[in-house]
């Protein structure tokens, strides 16, 4: 506000003048408050397509199971619970100890806390807008006029007269007396403002309402954060444990080929064996030895990528894992499709990003409703300090209230209102598709861990009758009945049996997890469980 002049400061009001504009102001303010209403449609969670299950044919009760270390059937717990801790279940300390270090110290983690922070302070920053803006400022200031003016000369009155008594003859007489060197005053003027913006069709509190949204729906991604991170860190130990058998099958595979090459190099020298015969083995060492370099170059790849997500560098060191070593959950939890929707982290993202669209249509129609300003002030100003408020003449004050409504806009207003409608009707489309997505994760997993029993047990049978055959050969190779070509099939057959079923046992593992992760994570409880240990800490 500018400085009020000496002519336009206002005369100090009385006591009940005073009391009469304050009464007037809360009651104003009052009358907003209790009349005001939220224009726009309150939100309705959309009708989902009714499903009953993830098929069209009942699960099974448990899958088959073979004699493998990770072949037991697993049972299916219709509306069971999860576990927060669900990785708990494949029995690993070691992947334990590091999930829940990478819960620490992951940036990926710390990233969505912020996030959610943010959206957090973002809320309360809208909350503001409910509560008046209370300023007050001070403004003091030293000013010299010049004593050339006519005002200022000596013997002249401010209206130019002379004064009565005056020894000399003023300039503006024709007088030849000297001017005056000028007058130098000082001047405060302090003041305190209120100003209110009345949420009278609501705009303010659908504000309040697309934000609160909003922070929700990072709420439900700082916990999807945790179950993907979780979930990665089990699929990247079970492909370490996975990556470092298929290593160790294919070195035997590689120390039996030099075994033979060597056996044959004997043999050729000695000339019961040809060159035909040495050859052949030769080569089948190269194929063998092929296949390392590709398997060790997946596994160093897959080590730095769990240190990535542990949230170390790539010097420090992570544990090992051994296939045999995980344990396979036998009773698997299976959440019907309406609850699901309560549970997935992301159709949760999803429904509050539509909540928030829909807040919006109530804003956009609110701009274009009368729009309400209160403002009221009240200071002093006089060119002593102390006389601000203690002298009538220097007490000045306001109230203002401003209604604007808008007339013509070139239809910028009404079309800001229809795309918030449409963004909305957008926004309902996507959160249809992620649930119809989530059951397709959901049934894509179940018949997943149906069809993994069934490869495991097609492997283990496979596996035994290849090394049942692999021995007969070599039996019988070495009675001279089969040629070394045969022996060297045989070999082979048996040991990408072996990898078959090592790659059965970890595919089994990697879609038990993938289905934790498909029903939603268990957040749920990992969040009462943080709750009771806060409120416990306090």
């Amino acid at each position: 506000m500018m400085r009020p002049t000496l002519n336009q400061i206002s005369p100090r009001p009385t006591a009940s003048v005073r009391g009469n504009a304050a009464a007037r102001l809360s009651v104003m303010l009052a009358c907003a408050a209790l009349t005001g209403c939220m224009v726009g449609p309150d939100y309705v969670r959309p009708e989902l397509a009714q499903s009953q299950g993830y098929s069209t044919t009942a699960l099974p009760a448990q899958t088959v199971a073979t004699t493998s270390p990770t072949g037991a059937a697993q049972r299916f717990a219709i509306e069971s619970d999860i576990r927060s801790d669900w990785w708990t279940l494949f029995k690993s300390p070691a992947l334990n100890t590091l999930i829940e270090q990478a819960f620490a110290a992951s940036p990926t983690i710390e990233a969505a806390q912020r996030a959610l922070k943010v959206a957090q302070q973002n809320v309360y920053a809208q909350q503001g807008f409910f509560f008046p803006t209370v300023a007050a400022n001070f403004t003091p200031s030293r000013t010299k006029l010049p004593g050339n003016l006519a005002a200022n000369a000596p013997g002249v009155q401010g209206d130019g007269s002379v004064i009565a008594g005056y020894q000399g003859t003023p300039a503006s007489e024709g007088g030849t007396a000297p001017f005056n060197g000028g007058t130098i005053f000082n001047f405060h003027t302090a003041q305190f403002t209120v100003g209110f913006v009345p949420d009278v069709f609501g705009a303010n509190m659908r504000a309040v309402e697309s934000l609160q949204a909003q922070t929700n729906a990072q709420q439900y991604q700082l916990q999807a954060a945790y179950v993907t991170l979780a979930t990665n860190i089990v699929a990247a130990a079970f492909q370490d444990a996975l990556l470092r058998k298929q290593i160790a099958i294919t070195q035997e595979m590689v120390d039996d080929n030099l075994a033979a090459v060597t056996l044959v190099q004997r043999q050729h020298k000695a000339g019961f064996a040809s060159q035909l015969d040495l050859s052949m083995q030769q080569s089948a060492l190269g194929q063998v030895r092929q296949l390392l370099p590709p398997l060790q170059k997946q596994f160093e790849q897959n080590r730095d990528l769990l240190k990535v997500l542990a949230g170390l560098t790539q010097d420090q060191e992570i544990p090992g894992f051994k296939l045999d070593d995980l344990v396979l959950p036998e009773e698997l939890p299976v959440t019907l499709p309406a609850k699901l929707v309560e549970q997935r982290p992301d159709v949760k993202v999803a429904e509050e990003q539509l909540r928030a669209a829909n807040a919006q249509i109530g804003i956009a129609r609110a701009a274009r409703l009368p729009q309400f300003l209160i403002n009221g002030s009240i200071g002093g100003t006089a060119s002593n300090f102390n006389q601000m408020f203690w002298s009538s003449s220097g007490i000045f004050f306001d109230l203002i209230l401003g209604i604007t409504q808008p007339i013509f806009d070139g239809g910028t207003l009404k079309h800001r209102e229809y795309a918030a409608s449409e963004t909305m009707r957008q926004a309902t489309a996507q959160y249809r598709s992620t649930v119809l997505i989530a059951f397709q994760n959901v049934a894509d997993t179940l018949h997943a861990i149906e069809a993994d029993a069934r490869a495991l047990q097609i492997a283990e049978d496979l596996s035994g009758s290849a090394k049942s055959a692999y021995e007969l050969t070599k039996r019988q190779h070495a009675s001279g009945y089969l040629d070394r070509l045969a022996l060297i099939n045989a070999q082979q057959t048996y040991r990408q049996a072996l990898l078959n079923s090592a790659q059965a046992q970890a595919s089994r593992l990697g879609d038990t997890a993938a289905l934790f992760q498909a029903l939603g994570g268990g957040w749920w409880n990992r969040a009462e469980l943080i709750a009771k240990n806060d409120a416990e800490s306090q």
